[in-house]
């Protein structure tokens, strides 16, 4: 009888401890538990109010899903990314953060392991490539893209109709083509066609990508002294300038206010850019936009670049990474719903291709003379070459920023300056 409630208790502990086993078990694996997905990502009219807008639609098939969108400024998010990775106190950090994509392989191959490969997880293909290869290192993919940077060619019509001219010379033109028909329209109107920041190198990098190429080689070292489409880059710019087709303004304020004051015929940036373009409602109806220009000299130069944009990253320490997975795999990857719903607010426009055939994206503009904007530039996106921006991407953009002013003072040579803008490069890299 002692033998039998021994063997009675034994059984009724141990199946006690399964039941416990298990029952902790269901609890994790419940599809219906409770689940929190923290995001960091900034700016609350574009950025947050896409990633809230995302989360209602998750909801609506996953009600045990919320998404806690906390605003960190981009400088902040990457120092507090660093910090927290730097330390191994990845318990600080959110599910999903908002990455720049000229940073993700800066951030990737820093620190390894920290991002979660999303390879099998998100349909990346539907997205624009450009943007794709962005985040995507050794074959691994870590980012879905979010905002297009694909540029466009912004043209005040009736400036140029001044000129004679009309919107379609512009479309599919070379750089060369562009100065010539820039002299037209400051021969006729006196206003140059373009304006940018003094000492920063962005036009020049909008001309370096349509080649499919930039400021790094194949094994990461600094490209820049050798880099014939990088000289013919500087080159023109600065013939711009001689010319008077382009100014040079000190800031961003300076700049916007040239667009909307009507200083200028046009500005070539990234599509972002209409937003501010749309602030100024005195020129409804005065605005349109073609495609970039390219280079007549290299042969693998397009008619498409980009400027900017960024994309969602899920960090491999997150309790939640498969929910997370799943979240941005049916709203910014898979959601025509999001892209109708955030474009007409924030004029965040999709690298996720399949939102072009939306009748949203279709609609005519009206601050765009009734062109279909939207379309065109999302047509533009999926044309984009593929670039590399390096590890020291930042600090390849500042020497070339630095050499600017010498370079159209006619202080420097463009070949000196690119040799000593390779040489501060190298030098901050270590070699």
């Amino acid at each position: 009888m002692k033998k039998l409630a021994i063997a009675v208790c034994t059984a009724a502990l141990c199946a006690a401890v399964v039941f416990a086993g298990g029952g902790k078990d269901a609890a994790v694996k419940d599809p219906n538990a409770p689940v929190t997905l923290t995001v960091w990502c900034w700016d609350p009219m574009f950025n947050i109010f896409a990633m809230n807008e995302a989360a209602k639609i998750y909801k609506t098939d996953h009600p045990n899903v919320t998404v806690q969108v906390v605003e960190t400024p981009w400088p902040d998010l990457q120092q507090k990314l660093i910090t927290s990775l730097s330390s191994g106190q990845t318990e600080t950090l959110p599910d999903i953060i908002l990455c720049q994509d000229n940073a993700i392989q800066k951030n990737v191959m820093n620190y390894k392991n920290a991002f979660l490969p999303l390879n099998g997880k998100v349909d990346l293909s539907r997205f624009a490539q450009f943007k794709v290869g962005s985040g995507t290192i050794d074959g691994k993919s870590y980012a879905v893209p979010f905002d297009n940077g694909v540029t466009g060619t912004f043209l005040r019509r009736d400036i140029i109709e001044q000129a004679g001219l009309r919107v379609s010379d512009f479309n599919d033109i070379t750089w060369e083509r562009f100065i010539e028909l820039g002299k037209t329209v400051k021969a006729a109107t006196g206003k140059p066609m373009v304006s940018t920041m003094a000492n920063e190198p962005d036009f020049i990098m909008i001309m370096l990508q349509s080649c499919g190429i930039w400021l790094f080689d194949d094994a990461g070292n600094p490209y820049l002294k050798d880099n014939a489409a990088l000289r013919e880059a500087v080159r023109l710019y600065a013939e711009m300038i001689k010319e008077g087709i382009c100014i040079q303004v000190p800031d961003w304020n300076a700049y916007i206010a040239t667009l909307n004051n009507g200083s200028v015929a046009a500005t070539i940036n990234g599509c972002w850019i209409i937003g501010s373009i749309s602030a100024e409602k005195s020129q409804s109806g005065k605005w349109a936009v073609v495609n970039t220009p390219r280079f007549a000299s290299i042969s693998r130069s397009v008619n498409y670049s980009n400027q900017g944009g960024s994309s969602w990253m899920i960090m491999a320490a997150s309790k939640n990474a498969d929910t997370a997975a799943d979240f941005l795999s049916k709203t910014f990857g898979g959601s025509v719903k999001l892209y109708e719903t955030i474009l007409p607010a924030s004029g965040a426009i999709a690298t996720w291709l399949p939102a072009a055939e939306s009748s949203v994206y279709a609609e005519p503009n009206a601050f765009f003379g009734g062109q279909k904007i939207y379309e065109d530039l999302v047509r533009f996106a999926g044309k984009v070459p593929l670039v590399k921006y390096g590890v020291f991407n930042y600090e390849a953009r500042d020497a070339i920023g630095q050499q600017i002013t010498d370079i159209v003072s006619g202080k420097k040579t463009i070949e000196k300056a690119l040799a000593d803008a390779q040489k501060q490069v190298e030098f901050l890299m270590g070699m």
